[in-house]
């Protein structure tokens, strides 16, 4: 049995070290951390899977960035991973649960973005499981190398405009 809960409740290195496992220590080099640099988890809709001896058995975040859009804009959008899930423990359906519980949370979200998602991921399985497409995203850059096709979003508000993707950093009054 796995619970859901607020990834606030687990111990930070302890979701690092589950990071390091799911995608090794080289994982920090990836364009999606050059997305999200310099932001903090949005804890509304991060959680972690939790088995009934309390062995964490996975984690999804989301991170608040923005679309800035070549003819002027920031458009906020919520980037949903990493979806992580003990190596062992892959294949159960804990990452689709997990997917499935921070979505769940997407309509009582309060902070901007979480009508315009947006991942890299494999587009047969998130487009198939959880609405994520590349309709809108195909003129939008990224700070390092990806491939297109795997670039998703889902939402009534993801833009479709020609623009940078980068972390959305709260600017000092």
């Amino acid at each position: 049995m796995i619970k859901m809960v607020p990834l606030a409740q687990i111990d930070p290195q302890a979701v690092e070290s589950l990071l390091d496992r799911a995608f090794g220590t080289d994982r920090r080099a990836r364009t999606a951390y050059r997305i999200r640099g310099g932001t903090d988890p949005i804890a509304e809709l991060s959680f972690a899977a939790v088995r009934e001896d309390g062995a964490l058995a996975g984690t999804i975040q989301c991170w608040p960035v923005s679309l800035l859009c070549d003819e002027g804009g920031a458009i906020p959008l919520n980037m949903v991973g990493p979806v992580a899930v003990e190596p062992e423990w892959q294949q159960e359906g804990i990452g689709r649960a997990l997917m499935e519980r921070m979505l769940a949370a997407v309509p009582d979200c309060r902070t901007p973005g979480c009508d315009a998602l947006m991942l890299i991921g494999d587009p047969e399985y998130y487009e198939r499981f959880f609405g994520f497409t590349a309709e809108r995203t195909g003129r939008w850059r990224l700070p390092g190398p990806f491939e297109p096709r795997r670039l998703l979003a889902r939402g009534c508000n993801v833009p479709d405009c020609a623009g940078m993707l980068g972390p959305r950093i709260r600017q000092a009054a």
